[in-house]
């Protein structure tokens, strides 16, 4: 694939995979109840999510791609619309005194990997990065399953590292987090990048 597409791509899942949501909150809270060890089993279970989704995006698309070109420029623009979707919430999310989250008391590795699956599949923001920004990444004029197996692996990587991130530095990014004026200031800078991302995808051409 495109180098340059393959570099939005990253950077794209970089901060969307990082920005705090339900499944890097969801790491963070067994990590806390659990350890970060037995947290790998909720890690798995958002992962397998992960590519349920992505694997249902990809498969009824590469003959879409193909046979509708104006269908290929939609879902960019839908792609590059929900990023500065998602810059704006961020810049404009609230701050809190006393942030708190809900974690799982159930230790035994089904059960964890089950809450993680579940946690998954009810994120909205992958529902949408599966739906609306995935599939612009695949370019209908080269090799449809190679840049799907770049496309997937690089996700993988990407999420997992950030999964271990949250797993291991949990309780201090949440200490770090705790006064409303890094909050602030956190929302504001991601919002920002959320943004511009969006602009560069716009003008971007595979």
């Amino acid at each position: 694939m495109a180098m340059h597409l393959w570099w939005l791509y990253v950077t794209a899942v970089f901060l969307i995979a990082g920005t705090p949501g339900p499944n890097m909150l969801h790491v963070m809270v067994q990590s806390i109840h659990h350890g970060p060890r037995r947290a790998v089993f909720s890690m798995a279970g958002l992962m397998s999510a992960n590519l349920l989704c992505l694997l249902a995006s990809a498969m009824g698309l590469g003959a879409l791609l193909q046979a509708s070109p104006r269908l290929y420029g939609a879902l960019r623009f839908a792609g590059a619309a929900y990023l500065i979707w998602l810059g704006i919430k961020a810049w404009r999310a609230p701050v809190s005194d006393a942030p708190r989250a809900e974690g799982f008391t159930r230790s035994r590795p089904g059960a964890l990997y089950a809450a993680g699956l579940g946690t998954g599949l009810s994120n909205p923001k992958l529902i949408v990065f599966a739906a609306a920004l995935f599939p612009q990444f695949l370019d209908p004029s080269r090799p449809f399953w190679l840049q799907l197996a770049i496309l997937v692996a690089t996700f993988v990587v990407i999420e997992g590292g950030w999964y271990a991130a949250y797993a291991l530095g949990g309780r201090s990014l949440a200490r770090w987090l705790a006064p409303p004026r890094r909050q602030r200031l956190f929302n504001r800078a991601t919002g920002s990048l959320f943004i511009g991302f969006g602009g560069l995808l716009l003008a971007a051409r595979a």
